[in-house]
């Protein structure tokens, strides 16, 4: 399993949790190559198989080095598309083309390219033998993010439509695709989009009063990509505590 961003957060969660349910896993980082080796090392101690691989999925040829990697580790069965990137609070009137040209190349285009190179070594058709793509969401999807990330909100959208429109596409090829939608998740992307003291800040006014955590996404990302989900495909489910569809 490949797992993009996952040096930190959800993705460190999901890879370690991987490894945990036997899949060799392919750590992808951009540049906190100290942590990634961490994740790789922890896996390794419990004994797993992991490989911290470097690439920038915005970049198409680091995409294409990632899968190179990874077929060099093994056959790929499954991909999880976590790598994202929040910027810090701003209205849409503020923003400048080179905030929204990074948001939308790293949210959308990177999620797209490395799905593609996923399906392309999975497709029965091209000799593959299946597998799971589940690509990390967000509620802002549905709420919008107005005021603060509306161009993230609006990258999540796209990853939304892309996962129904591929799960249609590649449904025949034995390949099963889905989203995972977090609620406000206790991680450091709070602080990366100039917010450190978010989670504390907005969990009274959560649903169930607190935030999620990193490996209560991990654990639904898991059981999507596994058998236990096989009749469902197109799927996109909310670990959001109930903040998606209350007030």
């Amino acid at each position: 399993m490949i797992v993009t961003g996952g040096s930190r957060g959800i993705g460190a969660a999901t890879a370690r949790l991987a490894a945990e349910r036997g899949y060799a896993v392919v750590v992808n980082y951009v540049s906190n190559k100290t942590a990634a080796e961490d994740v790789v090392a922890s896996i390794k101690t419990a004994g797993g198989s992991a490989i911290a691989v470097k690439g920038d999925v915005a970049e198409e040829r680091d995409v294409l080095h990632l899968f190179e990697a990874a077929d060099r580790f093994g056959r790929l069965s499954g991909l999880v598309n976590n790598a994202g990137i929040v910027y810090r609070a701003q209205t849409v009137a503020e923003m400048d083309i080179a905030r929204i040209d990074r948001m939308m190349r790293v949210n959308v285009t990177g999620s797209i390219l490395c799905a593609r190179e996923a399906v392309r070594r999975m497709s029965k058709s091209r000799g593959g033998e299946g597998g799971a793509i589940v690509s990390v969401s967000s509620v802002a999807a549905k709420l919008g993010g107005s005021g603060q990330y509306v161009d993230y909100a609006a990258s999540k959208g796209a990853i939304d439509t892309f996962t129904v429109g591929l799960a249609k596409e590649v449904v025949e090829e034995d390949i099963r695709v889905y989203g995972v939608r977090p609620g406000i998740i206790d991680t450091e992307i709070h602080a990366s989009g100039g917010q450190p003291h978010r989670v504390a800040d907005l969990a009274p006014t959560l649903p169930m009063k607190r935030a999620g955590t990193a490996e209560e996404v991990a654990k639904a990302i898991l059981w999507l990509a596994s058998s236990e989900a096989s009749y469902s495909t197109g799927a996109i489910l909310d670990v959001s505590g109930a903040r998606s569809i209350l007030p």
